[in-house]
């Protein structure tokens, strides 16, 4: 593949269940098969095209930057280190590096087969005309999910709080800069959180699509992390 997209990576939250739980380094550090979140999130997006990065850290996690600083990693890395109260003011934190074209936009504690998201950034390439594509999975490990409803051509009808849906959300997205438009009449609606503002879009009428993949691991308990690695050492499906 080549480069087409800059990229956006949310890393500012506090990892409060991890540290509940005893981890005492920030989140993006936390080592799947002995390779941080961060670094395995920034090897995959050079490894898969992406052009260039810019990741969002809490003021609390400056160990993050000097990780990242340190290493090549073969694409430019920017960091922006600001506290945010939610996922949805990192990303407009992050709008002014990612508002002049179609860009990926990914959580840090995401763990995927690569293979799929090749194939999900493939075809968000290939559909200018939605608004968004939304990762979603039928695997379920989470005690707040966000359920998505999605018709026959996977277009995405609704998010839902609860059971019934075949689909959860997979912190992983291809977005249009239109989006943006969005930033001042969420905040004035009291919007809050990344879901909550994909709900907005969808009520707002801006066309977004899930992409299936098999599974998707989020790492926000020292539990996930074996289910991570897991993940990681089966047979990545749609592999060639």
């Amino acid at each position: 593949m080549t480069g087409f997209l800059k990229a956006g990576i949310i890393a500012a939250g506090e990892g409060s269940r991890l540290k509940s739980e005893g981890v005492s380094i920030p989140k993006p550090l936390v080592p799947i098969e002995g390779i941080p979140l961060i670094e395995r999130l920034l090897k995959t997006f050079s490894r898969c095209g992406i052009a260039e990065v810019t990741c969002i850290i809490n003021e609390y996690s400056l160990e993050v930057k000097e990780f990242v600083d340190s290493r090549d990693f073969g694409i430019p890395i920017r960091i922006v280190v600001k506290t945010t109260p939610s996922s949805m003011h990192s990303l407009f934190a992050l709008s002014p590096y990612l508002a002049d074209a179609r860009f990926l936009l990914s959580t840090v504690d995401s763990i995927f087969h690569e293979a799929e998201f090749i194939r999900f950034l493939e075809h968000g390439k290939s559909q200018p005309r939605i608004d968004g594509l939304l990762a979603v999975t039928g695997f379920v490990d989470d005690e707040n999910p966000l359920y998505v409803a999605l018709d026959a051509a996977n277009r995405i009808q609704g998010l839902e709080k609860s059971e019934g849906k075949s689909w959860v959300t997979g912190g992983l997205y291809v977005l249009s800069p239109r989006i943006f438009q969005e930033m001042d009449s969420a905040l004035a609606r009291g919007v809050e959180r990344l879901r909550n503002f994909v709900g907005h879009l969808l009520h707002q009428g801006y066309v977004l699509e899930g992409f299936p993949f098999s599974k998707i691991v989020d790492v926000d308990h020292v539990q996930d992390v074996a289910t991570a690695e897991n993940l990681l050492r089966t047979n990545q499906p749609w592999q060639d």
